[in-house]
């Protein structure tokens, strides 16, 4: 009997993976409720423990015990002449701590403290886990796919049990009973029904974790991954520099004929990795992560913190990408907002501007040509801010220049009315069908 006991706990944390030593303090604590049911409902508060052999299974309760005359009742009170055994200058009226084992306990603790044993187990076995898995998080794992329960893929990963939500799976990819892959633990949570594994199969850190696993430059340092964006199951761009002279990043990252990054690529089902030169500089960088796409000229605009790439005719498609994938990455990965436009429509959108601008200035001209030459015409501005020229009525120019004296000159588009030699308005002449002011002689 007694070396099956032991061999019970052995095994139970055999099973389990948790130490002997939590599952003997479990069944103490267990004992310990189990020895209170006994004293009754509403006890006086008393301290008890229990003290279990784990080779034996033998279990001792040590209770509070009050110091008296006369014993009413023995699971609270103890004799004085009994209590000098235990303390020799102890004194009526004290409390002591005293073994008082029941005769009849080990039934007791057998019938009542078998579920909560279990439930004790139970917990211990979470918080291992927990503690376990606590640093981990944001780690690289390996999981096996149990079973797909309402969306939810439920993994197995060693003693633990891991959920990968929907929002966390990449479309493309097929889940089924067995299937062994690498997940990113992204987060650890403790609740009541124990620790909580999240893991992700779409967060771009599982990229930074997949490239140190197969780039040993990266994970001793002298590569440095400096930005990463990634569409799941589709496209992933991912910066990269060298922390150290003498070493090619990007040829690093790629390995001998494509392994390394082909690696990569299986493990996420063939989702596309471009690997590119990252630069201090912006201009750089962002043609680099337009990668394959070959730039003739990047174009910065500091205060909209925005790009225009120039790139030849025939490579615009291939710069923007499917449904604009590769231009939407390219940014994500620099950080700026890249507009794409090939090189024929910059020369025409240059010579568009050109003639506008001549056009803008030529009217200019024209506008101050006429001026120099249009008569002035004095008007004194009507009750309601009004001038009339022409029989056509402009305005309102202020109430602060009714009654004043306002100059007029003409152009052939544009009436400029002035005020103390400074243009104050400027109106559209009025067609002759318009409707008419009142006729006012010139001043």
């Amino acid at each position: 009997m007694k070396h099956e006991f032991y061999a019970a706990i052995s095994q139970i944390a055999a099973e389990r993976g948790i130490p002997k030593e939590a599952i003997v303090e479990v069944m103490e604590k267990a004992l310990v409720t189990a020895y209170r049911r006994t004293l009754g409902n509403n006890p006086p508060p008393i301290e008890v423990t229990v003290k279990l052999d784990p080779q034996t299974g033998q279990a001792r309760v040590f209770a509070e015990k009050q110091v008296v005359d006369e014993v009413f009742d023995d699971r609270f009170e103890i004799d004085y002449v009994d209590a000098k055994r235990v303390k020799s200058d102890v004194e009526l009226g004290e409390t002591i701590v005293v073994e008082s084992t029941p005769n009849d306990f080990g039934r007791i603790a057998a019938q009542t403290a078998k579920q909560v044993i279990l439930q004790g187990i139970k917990e211990v076995e979470r918080a291992h886990i927990y503690g376990e898995y606590m640093d981990r998080e944001g780690e690289l794992v390996t999981a096996t796919v149990q079973r797909v329960s309402k969306g939810n893929v439920i993994l197995e990963m060693g003693k633990a049990e891991a959920i990968l939500p929907p929002k966390e799976q990449v479309d493309s990819d097929r889940y089924y009973h067995g299937q062994r892959l690498k997940v990113y633990l992204m987060e650890i949570r403790n609740e009541d029904r124990g620790p909580r594994l999240i893991a992700s199969r779409t967060h771009k850190q599982l990229i930074m974790r997949l490239f140190e696993m197969e780039v040993p430059e990266i994970y001793n340092g002298t590569v440095e991954i400096k930005s990463i964006a990634r569409e799941p199951g589709l496209r992933t761009k991912v910066g990269v520099t060298a922390r150290q002279e003498g070493i090619d990043p990007v040829g690093s990252c790629v390995g001998m004929r494509g392994v390394r990054i082909q690696n990569i690529v299986n493990e996420l089902n063939g989702e596309k990795i471009d690997v590119v030169q990252w630069s201090s500089d912006p201009k750089e960088f962002i043609a680099n992560a337009l990668s394959p796409a070959q730039v003739v000229e990047v174009q910065l605009r500091e205060d909209e913190h925005a790009a225009t790439v120039i790139v030849p005719d025939k490579q615009l498609s291939l710069a923007i990408g499917k449904e604009g994938q590769n231009v939407r990455l390219a940014a994500k990965l620099s950080g700026w907002r890249i507009d794409i436009k090939s090189a024929t429509a910059l020369l025409d959108e240059e010579r568009a501007a050109a003639e506008a601008r001549d056009a803008a200035d030529a009217e200019l001209l024209a506008t101050e040509a006429a001026l120099a030459t249009a008569k002035v015409e004095s008007r004194k501005v009507r009750a309601d801010g009004t001038v009339v020229y022409q029989n056509h009525r402009y305005g309102p120019l202020g109430d602060d220049l009714i009654g004043e004296m306002v100059q007029l000159r003409a152009t052939p588009q544009k009436l400029n009315i002035y005020h103390n030699d400074r243009l104050i308005a400027s109106y559209m002449l009025a067609e002759d069908d318009e409707t008419a002011g009142d006729s006012e002689d010139e001043e």
